[in-house]
């Protein structure tokens, strides 16, 4: 059977986050697109990831409101959870988000949509089944899957990933999660609110890359929540019979359960896809790329968490804008000239972006000074009940924002106010220009940009300025 061969200006291989944004915007310049994608549309964050994590942990968190109304003078029994109806909320977010993703938009475009696997065929060619496209430039947007660790017994176990969590029909009884990352600790809360005993084995600490007095507001909240975590401990080896699952870690102790999620990091889908053939190069992070996401091969460039840059949905879509800019637009623009957030959507939440304050000290040393500000001193946070956490500030050389920091209730957006100022190149000075709504949890960072100001706006020269316009005036 002979191929159909295409003349494109883009090939794309791959539909989630950065494929679709990469696609969308050629074909809407007028540019000829074909776009691979053997899987689902979407890719990893609409279904396996960010949609139906943030549905899950929706329901978790006001199974944990009921359990605690009583705090409001408002008394509640201990909530009925129906594991199908959740399941049902889950799929019903997918399902609202689906058609911006699907197959019939993206062909209104102007995109051609292939259902079919692509593997390069040449330096500028890359063929499935039944097509063969030569195009002017190529985009690797194929994402990435959860890492399988070697651990002696699990290949033969029955293990959920993110991906496959989500078809389970009935609530785990007890739910082992091996790594105590974004993934393991956010699903980890939510099936303890569901009523699942949950059980989080990590070899290093939690959350280790976050602010350390932010992770550990996270890690009491679990405790208190009634998850068990064994931190420093490695799996060892893992069996399983009798509808039970094993796991034997280096600390000597053994954790039975009835379901088993591994989450201890992703890798790159790099298999197949034959990028020897088009002068490709890998490395253990993924597809090598420079700061405008071109690979060794200039005529192909590599988006979202196969380019090595990192791992988060919102950091492809920015590549595929970057890419866009470059290609049709004449911009040079680099992947790193935006700050890029990320967050933990636990119960507090947990958000950053730029330096932690760690990363600040190694490069500019002590000529850095820290703000903070904590939610126990904000009337909404108190109004509400929930004062833990705040938020800090790095600030380097001439008050520029190095890095932002946030935990607590609606940290994720809260952030969004330090991160306007860092990408546009502002000051710490201009937090302090913004007139907040009172009373929001988002005067933190003002009150905590105040604080940076305080000693220079209230000290002994300002007081001197202060009584000489007073005498005159």
């Amino acid at each position: 059977m002979s191929r159909e061969k295409i003349n494109a200006d883009l090939a794309v291989i791959g539909a989630g986050s950065a494929g679709l944004v990469t696609s969308a915007g050629a074909a809407m310049l007028g540019r000829k697109v074909v776009l691979f994608e053997p899987g689902a549309m979407g890719g990893d964050c609409l279904n396996y990831g960010c949609v139906p994590s943030k549905a899950i942990l929706t329901a978790a968190h006001k199974a944990h409101e009921i359990r605690h109304a009583h705090k409001w003078g408002i008394e509640t029994g201990e909530p009925v959870i129906d594991f199908a109806k959740v399941r049902d909320t889950i799929t019903a977010a997918i399902t609202a988000i689906e058609p911006n993703d699907s197959q019939e938009r993206f062909e209104g475009l102007g995109v051609r949509v292939i259902r079919e696997f692509a593997r390069f065929e040449g330096e500028r060619t890359v063929g499935s089944d039944s097509v063969e496209v030569t195009a002017k430039r190529i985009v690797i947007a194929s994402g990435g899957r959860a890492r399988i660790p070697n651990i002696q017994g699990l290949a033969d176990a029955p293990y959920l990933t993110n991906e496959t969590i989500w078809s389970l029909q009935t609530l785990p009884q007890h739910l082992i999660i091996l790594g105590a990352g974004p993934i393991g600790v956010e699903l980890g809360q939510a099936f303890r609110r569901l009523g699942s005993e949950v059980t989080i084995i990590e070899a290093g600490q939690p959350l280790a890359r976050l602010e350390p007095e932010h992770k550990d507001l996270v890690v009491e909240s679990l405790k208190a929540d009634g998850v068990k975590l064994v931190v420093g401990a490695k799996a060892q080896s893992v069996t399983h019979g009798d509808g039970k699952i094993s796991v034997s870690t280096s600390l000597g102790s053994t954790v039975e359960g009835s379901h088993l999620l591994v989450a201890v990091g992703r890798q790159p889908n790099v298999e197949g896809l034959e990028l020897d053939t088009a002068g490709v190069e890998t490395d253990a992070g993924g597809i090598i790329t420079d700061d405008k996401l071109r690979t060794t091969n200039t005529r192909v460039y590599a988006a979202g968490d196969i380019a090595g840059k990192g791992q988060l949905t919102h950091l492809a879509g920015w590549h595929g804008s970057v890419i866009v800019r470059n290609l049709y637009f004449g911009l040079p623009t680099k992947q790193s000239s935006q700050p890029i957030p990320q967050t933990v959507y636990t119960d507090p939440a947990i958000a950053s972006v730029g330096l932690s304050e760690a990363a600040a000290r190694e490069q500019f040393g002590d000529k850095i000074a820290v703000a903070k500000f904590d939610f126990d001193d904000n009337d909404r946070a108190i109004a509400e009940g929930d004062t833990r956490g705040g938020v800090k500030l790095i600030i380097g050389k001439g008050g520029k924002v190095l890095g932002a920091h946030a935990a607590g209730s609606r940290a994720d957006d809260i952030l969004q106010i330090a991160q306007g100022v860092m990408a546009a190149g502002g000051t710490v000075r201009d937090l302090t220009s913004v007139v907040p709504a009172y009373p929001t949890r988002g005067e933190v960072f003002k009150r905590a940009a105040g604080k940076y100001y305080e000693p220079t706006v209230f000290g002994p020269v300002a007081k001197a300025w202060s009584a000489i316009l007073t005498a005159f005036h």
